[in-house]
C-alpha cells in the first residue's frame, strides 16, 4: 500500500536515481496524446443495462473506433449496496460515465490460445491500517471506511469480474473474508506478516476450476528483510467441458494436467529502503523460478503491491531481468521519492523500432553502496549486477489502453488514491507462456480527484483492483 508506513519517514536527498527503461518494454506512441478520452468513446453504441444486485453495463464493440488497436467494453462497476440505493439519486451523465471502468482488449490473434483464467490483484486496505492512519482519509466519509460495508463491495467486484484467482494484500480479517467468499465457491490460504503487524497476504481460487497442489511462503525476516511476506501456490486446473467446443474434440476438455504458479507479494513501503525492497523482489523471483522449474517449467503469474513506481529501477529489474545497482541511489530505487529530474534521463530512439527507451544521461555516475546494503539487495556484498531468470511481461503493458488511464509506458496512471498519494504501485506480471486477452482499466485522474480519495461509495479500498484475463499458449 502506498504511504501507510508511518514508522519510517523518508529523508531528503538531492541525488538523482538513474532509472532506466527496459529493453522489453515499448512506450505508447505519441499519437495517443492527441486522442482525447472523449474521442475514444464518441462513436460508442447504445449501452445495454442488466438488472442485478450490482449494476453491470456492457458497451458493444464499435468498428473503427479502436484506440491503439484495442476494443473497449464499458463495465459499470457501481457495486452499490441495496440499502444505500434508497432514495437513488440520478447523477449527471458525465460523472456516471467516468465512474465506470473500461475493459481493454488485445488485438492479437488468439487462435493458438486455450484455457483462460481471470486473475485479480487487490490491496484491500487492512482494517487496522484504516483506523491507525485516518489522516490519509480526511476527505472520505467515515461510513466508507467501515469493514462491514467494504467487504461486500469487494465481494461484488470479484463477482462482476468473474474472477478465478485472487491475490489480496493487506488482509487482517482473513476468516471473515474466507467465510464470505466461500459462498461464491472460493477456497483460500493466508500468510500473516511477521512481527507486530496484523495483516498479511491471502490467495483465493475458484474451487470448481483449480485445486491446490503445492503451497510455499517467504518470510523475508529470515533474510534480514523486514516483516513482509510472500505466497507462492501451484494450482492445477480441474477438468471441465467447454460448452462451445465439439463434443468429440480434444479441445472440448480443459487440460486437467495444466499447472500454474501464482505468486502474491506486498513489498515494504519505506521509500528510503530500496535495498530491502529490491531484496524482497529478488527473493520472490528466485523462488518463483525454482518452483516453476521443479514443476516442469510451468507458467508464472505474479500479483501484488510492489510499492514501486513504473519509472523505477525495481520495475526495470522485473521487466528487463537485470539491474546494475551502482547506477541507482539506494534511497530512490523504488521511484516513490521524486527521483527523476528534467536532466536525469534522456529519451533515446531505438534505430530498429519506434519505441522509446530510457537511458542514463551519464554513464559516469556511480553510487556507493555499503556491504550491508549490498547484502540485503543482492544477497552478497560482492554482487552489484543482478539478474533473474523469469521472462516476465506486465499484463497492462501488454494491452495498450486509454490516454485517460495510462502513462506513457503503458501502466495505469494510478492504482492507489488517498489524501497523500495518487499513483501506481500495483502490478500483474506473467511469463510468456501466457497471453493477456483483456485488462480492466483503472479510473481517470480527474475522476479520482473528484472522489476526494478512496475508499468511496463504489470502491471498497484505497487501491483499485487490477484485473487481467490470460490464456495459455498451446505448447
Amino acid at each position: 500500500m502506498a504511504k501507510r508506513g508511518r514508522r519510517e519517514t523518508p529523508g531528503s536527498d538531492d541525488s538523482h536515481s538513474l532509472a532506466t527503461r527496459s529493453n522489453q518494454h515499448k512506450c505508447l506512441p505519441d499519437s495517443c496524446e492527441e486522442e482525447s478520452w472523449s474521442g475514444c468513446r464518441r462513436k460508442a453504441k447504445k449501452i445495454k443495462t442488466f438488472s442485478a444486485s450490482e449494476t453491470l453495463r456492457v458497451q458493444s464493440e464499435t468498428a473503427g473506433t479502436s484506440f491503439a488497436s484495442n476494443r473497449y467494453a464499458s463495465l459499470g462497476c457501481s457495486v452499490e449496496l441495496r440499502s444505500e440505493e434508497k432514495p437513488r439519486r440520478r447523477e449527471p451523465s458525465r460523472r456516471g460515465r467516468g465512474d465506470r471502468r473500461e475493459w481493454a482488449y488485445t488485438s492479437r490473434d488468439l487462435s493458438g490460445c486455450r484455457d483462460k483464467v481471470v486473475l485479480v490483484s487487490y490491496n484491500i486496505l487492512g482494517v487496522e491500517n484504516a483506523m491507525k492512519h485516518q489522516d490519509l482519509y480526511t476527505e472520505v466519509q467515515p461510513r466508507f471506511l467501515k469493514w462491514r460495508r467494504r467487504k461486500k463491495l469487494i465481494r461484488n467486484e470479484l463477482n462482476l469480474y468473474d474472477a478465478n484467482i485472487v491475490c489480496f494484500q493487506e488482509v487482517d480479517r482473513f476468516d471473515d473474508l474466507a467465510d464470505l467468499l466461500k459462498k461464491d465457491g472460493f477456497e483460500g490460504v493466508y500468510k500473516a506478516r511477521t512481527g507486530e503487524a496484523n495483516d498479511g497476504c491471502a490467495m483465493f481460487w475458484k474451487d470448481d476450476r483449480f485445486s491446490l497442489v503445492h503451497q510455499d511462503n517467504i518470510e523475508f525476516k529470515t533474510f534480514g528483510l523486514r516483516d513482509n511476506v510472500a505466497q507462492l501456490c501451484v494450482l492445477k486446473m480441474k477438468q471441465r467441458v467447454v460448452s462451445n467446443a465439439p463434443a468429440q474434440s480434444s479441445a472440448s476438455l480443459l487440460d486437467q494436467n495444466q499447472l500454474l504458479l501464482v505468486a502474491n507479494i506486498h513489498v515494504l513501503f519505506n521509500p528510503n529502503r530500496g535495498d530491502v525492497k529490491l531484496g524482497q523482489v529478488r527473493l520472490l523471483l528466485e523462488k518463483a523460478h525454482q518452483l516453476s522449474e521443479t514443476w516442469g517449467k510451468i507458467p508464472v503469474i505474479i500479483g501484488g503491491d510492489l510499492n514501486s513506481m513504473p519509472q523505477s529501477a525495481i520495475y526495470q529489474f522485473l521487466a528487463s531481468s537485470e539491474l546494475d545497482i551502482r547506477l541507482h541511489d539506494r534511497r530512490k530505487l523504488s521511484g516513490q521519492i521524486d527521483c527523476l529530474s528534467a536532466n536525469s534521463c534522456v529519451k533515446h530512439q531505438n534505430r530498429n523500432s519506434s519505441s522509446i527507451k530510457w537511458m542514463p544521461a551519464s554513464r559516469q555516475c556511480v553510487y556507493r553502496w555499503n556491504d550491508d546494503e549490498l547484502r540485503l539487495a543482492t544477497g552478497s556484498e560482492k554482487v552489484t549486477h543482478l539478474q533473474h531468470h523469469l521472462d516476465l511481461c506486465s499484463a497492462y503493458f501488454g494491452i495498450p489502453g486509454s490516454c485517460g488511464t495510462r502513462n506513457d509506458c503503458g501502466e495505469p496512471l494510478a492504482t492507489s488514491c488517498h489524501s497523500r498519494f495518487m499513483g501506481t504501485v500495483d502490478y500483474i506480471w506473467h511469463t510468456r507462456e501466457l497471453v493477456p486477452i483483456r485488462v480492466l482499466e483503472t479510473l481517470p485522474i480527474d475522476v479520482l480527484k473528484r472522489t476526494g480519495g478512496l475508499p468511496s461509495k463504489k470502491w471498497g479500498s484505497d487501491h483499485l483492483a487490477l484485473v487481467c484475463e490470460l490464456a495459455f499458449l498451446d505448447r
